[in-house]
């Protein structure tokens, strides 16, 4: 739990507080000091009488009662502390600097439970150890610098790592990004990221909350409470961008399908925060350039003015717009012309909108009123930098002053972090953000712009509950039999090839007067078919049959052979993988050899909606080959889409199913029919 006494305590103690400000005690005491802390502040550090200034006790037994202790004390000292200030002095909030707990030894870790379980039963909150602390409105309560301007609509910022968060702190200041808190919540032994975010979500009040979150995840532990509170803020008018390192595998687990070695933790990540709405970055400067568009204004489209006074910057920002889907209008007519007539000869309207190197701040007046008021744009990027010769104060006010003033949002692209330093500084200690790098900025707004909302429809189809549970409940772990597939299919509405498993002539003989021909055999034992020779298509007559059927007998782990009806369509593949934690990943792509050969595949985290599953099959590279193109038949979407929401549907109703592939399906305009399915239950 998150008690108010973390949040704005009327009471400080730092547990190893000290003179040296080169030492976490000493550095975090300062930096309280420095940016006066208005409540009563405390030091327990048994060498000195006073601190800093500040009153030093021998040790927490002498101190009166306290709402928030910061220790930063050797870890095996600790757990002592934390007793006697959790349930003698009334401590409802421990921040814990030190490192030497989980992350170091068992003996770490062992101590960091005793802390927990105080802490715990004391209804405290604890965040650590091994962190560099927390600032809010009312405390900065870290021992590291730089120490940002805290504002209660700036950005929330929640880090599993104390070094990231501070490049990152570093990182957003040069482009006059502010500050609401931070939370750096190192070993979370107790607060971890979600919890964090949960509290945001439950105290958020849209207009005077920070609007937007930011995370570096190093792990996520309590994913369905991530999912759950990063929807219900995105819905209150929120936003959030995460970080989320270690995506790269050094090596793929062993898999025995195609989905699970196509399915990875990392996809299970994407795919959460696909449902979510988190924008997802890969580096500290994506993450703050993100966070810097997103603290504008929302475009209300995906149509942008460039405006500049630098030819080569606006070309490169029309390229990386453009490349990623969004809209550089052409502006001309009535209104453009008498734009153009108020700039100077050689300037240019029709977007890029380049007024020139000589350009004026009465002139970027002109133009920011004419794309506000009368051009059909949704916002501006406006990139204004300079040789050196002259100051450009005259025009960064005019920019701030149009920033505040539009509807549209204003994007300010200042690239002279050198020449107009002193004009940039002023820019933002009036409150401005500035990008200095065009593509970073452009590659930013496209991601943006390009994210979809949060997906909270996801109805599922119906499904036969019963049948399901009665298969699931019939069956040992492993691989099901293909008779106990096909009930689970049937039961899930997943339209199936006709078929039957035969393991002598007679029965064979018996099932293809049933199916007819022309037919497909396929070994039944194998895991991947082809590979081994066990798939023979388009027999049509007896004694093909017949000498197929004794040859891939006797292909190694064939337990039977299975015959359907031969059919034709495109190949396609709908897979699911169950991942620790997250749920099922649901996948799709084109089938047959073409899964692993192209690794086209989209995923989704289950339940999948309608709408998730259209994006999911548009998204593919292969797409074309779904729409049909040169004259072959495409596939019916409608029921492609429906068919991996039955999927999504049976392992809803069936946790227990760990990989499961259909593989291939086929699709026509008519049909999309499973011919081939593995399905692997883990108890």
């Amino acid at each position: 739990m998150i008690t108010k006494q973390l949040i704005s305590p009327k009471s400080i103690v730092i547990v190893g507080g000290s003179d040296d400000k080169q030492k976490p005690g000493g550095s975090v005491l300062n930096n309280l000091i420095d940016t006066g802390y208005k409540g009563k502040l405390y030091v327990v550090n048994p060498r000195s009488e006073i601190v800093q200034g500040v009153k030093s006790y021998n040790n927490v037994d002498e101190l009166p009662q306290v709402d928030l202790a910061i220790l930063a004390i050797p870890a095996h000292l600790c757990p002592d502390s934390v007793d006697i200030l959790c349930n003698k002095k009334d401590c409802k909030a421990i921040i814990i600097l030190s490192a030497g707990f989980h992350e170091d030894s068992k003996e770490g870790a062992i101590l960091e439970e005793k802390i927990v379980e105080i802490v715990n039963n004391a209804r405290a909150s604890l965040i650590g150890p091994n962190c560099i602390g927390v600032m809010t409105p009312g405390y900065t309560g870290i021992f590291t610098k730089p120490i940002p301007k805290l504002v209660e609509t700036g950005v929330d910022i929640i880090s599993g790592s104390g070094a990231t968060v501070v490049f990152i702190l570093e990182a957003a200041m040069q482009l006059g990004l502010q500050f609401s808190s931070v939370f750096s919540v190192g070993n979370s032994a107790q607060l971890g990221i979600e919890e964090i975010l949960k509290h945001l979500d439950e105290t958020y009040i849209h207009g005077k909350s920070a609007p937007v979150k930011l995370l570096y995840i190093e792990s996520i532990s309590k994913p369905e409470m991530l999912l759950k509170h990063s929807i219900s803020l995105i819905k209150k008018g929120a936003r959030i961008a995460a970080i989320k390192s270690g995506f790269s595998e050094a090596g793929s687990r062993a898999a025995s399908s195609h989905t699970g070695a196509m399915a990875s933790p990392d996809k299970a990540v994407t795919a959460l925060f696909r449902k979510a709405g988190i924008i997802r970055c890969y580096s500290r400067t994506e993450l703050v350039t993100v966070a810097s568009v997103l603290m504008h204004r929302h475009p209300g489209g995906n149509k942008v003015a460039i405006i500049t006074h630098a030819g080569g910057p606006a070309v490169m920002l029309t390229d990386v717009l453009s490349e990623n889907g969004i809209d550089i209008p052409h502006i001309s007519g009535q209104k453009a012309d008498e734009l153009l007539a108020k700039l100077y000869p050689g300037s240019s309207v029709s977007n890029p909108i380049d007024f020139l190197a000589t350009g004026t701040a009465n002139q970027l007046e002109k133009i920011i009123d004419a794309c506000e008021n009368d051009f059909d744009v949704d916002c501006m990027a406006v990139i204004f930098g300079s040789p050196g010769l002259t100051q450009v104060y005259d025009v960064y006010e005019k920019l701030i002053d149009k920033i505040k003033k539009c509807k549209k949002p204003i994007y300010a692209i200042l690239p002279s972090t050198v020449n107009a330093k002193d004009e940039i500084e002023m820019f933002k200690e009036k409150g401005g953000i500035c990008f200095p790098d065009e593509v970073q900025f452009g590659k930013a707004l496209s991601t943006v712009i390009n994210t979809k909302e949060a997906i909270t429809d996801c109805q599922l189809p119906p499904v036969d509950f019963k049948m399901i549970r009665d298969v699931i409940k019939s069956s040992d772990s492993g691989y099901l039999h293909p008779e106990q597939v096909q009930k689970l299919l049937d039961a899930a509405g997943i339209n199936r090839a006709k078929e039957a498993v035969v393991d002598n002539i007679q029965s064979l003989k018996k099932a293809v007067k049933d199916i007819g021909y022309p037919l497909v055999m396929k070994v039944v034992g194998p895991v991947h078919k082809s590979d081994v020779g066990g798939v023979v298509l388009n027999v049509t007559e007896e004694e093909t049959l017949i000498i197929e059927f004794n040859r891939m007998m006797n292909i190694p782990q064939t337990k039977a052979i299975m015959i359907q009806p031969m059919l034709s369509g495109t190949q396609i593949f709908i897979g699911a993988k169950r991942e620790d934690k997250f749920g099922h990943l649901i996948l799709c792509g084109l089938g047959g050899i073409f899964v692993e050969a192209l690794h086209d595949i989209n995923t989704s985290l289950s339940p999948v909606s309608k709408s998730e599953a259209d994006e999911m099959i548009k998204n593919l590279r292969g797409y074309k080959l779904i729409q049909g193109t040169r004259g072959q038949e495409g596939v019916n979407e409608s029921l492609f889409n429906e068919a991996i929401r039955r999927v999504s549907a049976l392992c809803s109703a069936a946790p227990e199913i760990f990989e499961m592939d259909l593989n291939p399906l086929l699709g026509n305009a008519r049909q999309v029919i499973a011919v081939d399915a593995r399905i692997r239950i883990e108890k």
